[in-house]
Parts: structure tokens; sequence; C-alpha cells
């Protein structure tokens, strides 16, 4: 018997500290969604700084050295990416730092978003 009142003294304990938790994390001020701006961006909108090393527009390649890729769980390096769309290829040249995002495709890491760094 007193196994079973501890049981529901504990279940009690803990459902209320439960309760407490989600109430104080749901705490924000009127008219706040609670989020910051980076959080609320989807994952698919993020993009990398990284500086263009060498561009191959036959075989619609570029090379660049970038920061950490978030999406793809890869540390800072220097490396060829394919190109979804050759018309990014154009718009870069060697030593431009850029703003761009990759993703695994077919097998290979491929530049699917890049613009200029600003």
């Amino acid at each position: 018997m007193k196994s079973k009142i501890h049981f529901v003294l504990a279940a009690a304990i803990f459902f209320t500290s439960g309760s407490g938790l989600v109430l104080a994390a749901t705490d924000a001020p009127a008219g706040s969604t609670g989020k910051t701006e980076s959080a609320s961006a989807p994952a698919s909108a993020q993009l990398t700084a990284g500086e263009v090393r060498k561009v191959d527009i036959e075989q619609s390649k570029l090379t660049i050295k970038h920061e950490a890729l978030q999406n793809l769980d890869m540390l800072g390096m220097t490396m060829v990416f394919k190109v979804q769309d050759k018309k990014l290829l154009k718009e870069v040249k060697q030593g431009d730092k850029i703003m761009f995002r990759a993703e695994k495709r077919d097998g290979g890491f491929t530049v699917v978003k890049l613009e200029q760094a600003k």
C-alpha cells in the first residue's frame, strides 16, 4: 500500500513540475511568438558564407572555400560542388564572396541557391 502511495505522490510531483516547465517555457511578452528571427527561418533558407575559388562552366561546377554547412553536418573546407542551374556560374568569378546553399543530390553536393555576399 505504501509503495502505491509513493508512486501516486511521485507521479503528482512529476506532472506538476512538468506543467510548471511548460508554462515557464511559453511565458512570453504579449504579441510575441517566442521565437527569434533565426529560429523562425526555415532550414531550407539557411545560406552559408563562402569564397569562390574556381568556376568550371563546362562541367557546371564551382570550387568553394566555405564555412560549416549546417544542413549537411559538414565542417568548413574547400570543395567542388555541382551547380543546379548553369546561370549561377555566370553570376560569379574567382575570389567573389558569396552566400550559398548546397544540398546532397544524386550522390554529390549541389549548389541550389547562390547570391553575392553583402
